[in-house]
Formats: structure tokens, C-alpha cells, sequence
């Protein structure tokens, strides 16, 4: 089901997201699909997240469609040129796959094969606009087509960057070109979130807030020095550092920062890392 539609019903939407193994024993990644069977409306599938070489995201989302679970195909211009972009769209809507996330996607550098040579041919933006072209029924070259997609197209938006204005403008032109949906980077500071959504508010458009679930206060250090668009209050670090039972300090951040902040979005967006087992008790502790 596309997450416009439950938008537009008035349903908070809840997403999660897994990402694919390292190889091809997908039991584990299976399993962890099935602990969220019924607890979220979609599961992100990540796109070779960090540049770290995975089995890839549409093979990932045709297995959870089988088995009848709602996924989001997150689709980056990092790997690919406009021609297989384009390709891995409509193999995505053959596949009956709804909805798609729009990334440009991180350096090579960042991942476990810093050789390999980016291709980032287009961008976020250049790539929503492929993905309206042909859902219209045509490629970007102009080219009509034998039967049209029809996708629900979501992008991101990093909140608690500083300065937040390029954020917006960039936001600004997602929408312009036909995103539907937004995932937010990692929050953590509710007042940053709310200023936020105050100046987007005219976009009209549903912002899904993002939680990052934190395992350690080394992590949140990390995060902080490393992950552009994301900051951790030297408060929410006290606590982690502080803290007997780490995985259990963790959901109760996650789940008391998503019910101060529930109220400025339209939904949440929970990324485990890792800690996928997790999610059901952060749904529970946060009331959804």
C-alpha cells in the first residue's frame, strides 16, 4: 500500500528499516522482517547504507512482498548511471513495489570499497524527476513507454543541520519536482524539530520524524563528529553514559523523544541499526 494513501486517511504512519545482509543467507534479515509483520505500515530496505557492498535493496523488497510485507525501496545515485536508475524503477514496479525513497547517496570513501568509482550521474532531485517522467510514461530522453509505474515517491531532510536553511531550500525544490513523502535525518532536540516544522509547514507536504536507536554514548559521540545533519544533546550522551542497561536506556529515548515530537509530523521513521529485535519495544514504549 503506497504511504500516501494512509496520509491521506489520517493514519500516523510508522516505518522501520533493515538492511540487507552481506552475502545471501537472508534468514536472520527474514526474521527480523517478521518481528515488524503488523507493528509498522512499511520497512525501509537500505541501499548499500555507508557504501558497504550488501545484497541489493530491490531483490531485498521483492522477498517482503512475497510474504506480504510493505516495503520502501530506497533507491541512491551513488552505483548507478540515469539508464539503470531508471531500469531499477520500473523492475521495481514490475515487482509491484509502491514506494520508493530517493537518495543521492554517501561517498565511496565512507564504505569497505573506497577504490570503487561513484557514478552519482544524477542527484535526489534529478531523480525524483526521472521517476515522475515515467510514471507520466515516459524516460527522460523523451521516450514513451510500454506501460507506466505508478510510485510513491519520498525523499529526506536533515532537521537539525546547521544552518537548516539549504536544508529547506533543497526540500523546497524535492517537492517542487514531486516528493510526496519525507524521512528525516536522525532528531534528537524536540525545540529544533518543532522550528523546523514551522518553516516547512507551507510545503504541505507529511514529514516522517527519524530516530536513530542509540546503543552507547560512544556511538552518540560518534554520530556528532561524523554524521552531518545529526546532533546528540550532551544531555541525552549523560544518559547513555550513565545508564546499567544500555538497550533498555535506548528505547526509552527513542520512545519518549517520538511521543514529545509525534504531534509535529505525520509519522516516525525508526532506524535500528543493528538492533532490528528492538523496534516492537520502542513501538510499545512510545504507545504505537
Amino acid at each position: 500500500m503506497k504511504l500516501t494513501e494512509r496520509f491521506e486517511s489520517g493514519e500516523f504512519v510508522v516505518t522501520s528499516e533493515i538492511g540487507p545482509p552481506k552475502g545471501v543467507d537472508v534468514a536472520k534479515m527474514l526474521e527480523e522482517a517478521e518481528l515488524m509483520r503488523g507493528r509498522v505500515h512499511a520497512i525501509n530496505i537500505t541501499d548499500q547504507q555507508s557504501s558497504v557492498m550488501r545484497l541489493g535493496a530491490l531483490a531485498v523488497c521483492k522477498l517482503l512482498k512475497d510474504k506480504d510485507i510493505d516495503s520502501v525501496f530506497q533507491l541512491t545515485c551513488r552505483d548507478r548511471n540515469r539508464i539503470a536508475l531508471q531500469s531499477d524503477l520500473l523492475s521495481a514496479s514490475v515487482f509491484g513495489l509502491e514506494n520508493v525513497l530517493c537518495l543521492t547517496g554517501d561517498y565511496v570513501s565512507l564504505g569497505d570499497h573506497p577504490q570503487a568509482k561513484p557514478v552519482f550521474d544524477m542527484d535526489s532531485i534529478s531523480l525524483i524527476q526521472a521517476a515522475v517522467a515515467l510514471r507520466d510514461g515516459r524516460d527522460i530522453a523523451g521516450n514513451e513507454l510500454q506501460g507506466k509505474p505508478d510510485f510513491c515517491l519520498g525523499a529526506v531532510v536533515a532537521p537539525a543541520a546547521d544552518p537548516v536553511e539549504p536544508q529547506i531550500i533543497k526540500m523546497e525544490k524535492k517537492v517542487k519536482v514531486g516528493a510526496q513523502f519525507f524521512q528525516t535525518q536522525a532528531v534528537y532536540e524536540p525545540e529544533k524539530f518543532e522550528q523546523f516544522m514551522n518553516q516547512v509547514r507551507h510545503l504541505g507536504v507529511p514529514v516522517m520524524l527519524g530516530i536513530v536507536l542509540l546503543k552507547s554514548a560512544g556511538m552518540a559521540r560518534f554520530m556528532n563528529k561524523n554524521v552531518a545533519g545529526v546532533h546528540v544533546p550532551d544531555s541525552l550522551i549523560d544518559e547513555m553514559d550513565r545508564a546499567d542497561d544500555r538497550v533498555k536506556k535506548s528505547i526509552e529515548i527513542a520512545a519518549r523523544l517520538t511521543n514529545e515530537m509525534k504531534d509535529m509530523c505525520q509519522g516516525v521513521h525508526i532506524m535500528p541499526i543493528g538492533w532490528e529485535k528492538h523496534v516492537p519495544a520502542v513501538l510499545d514504549a512510545a504507545g504505537l
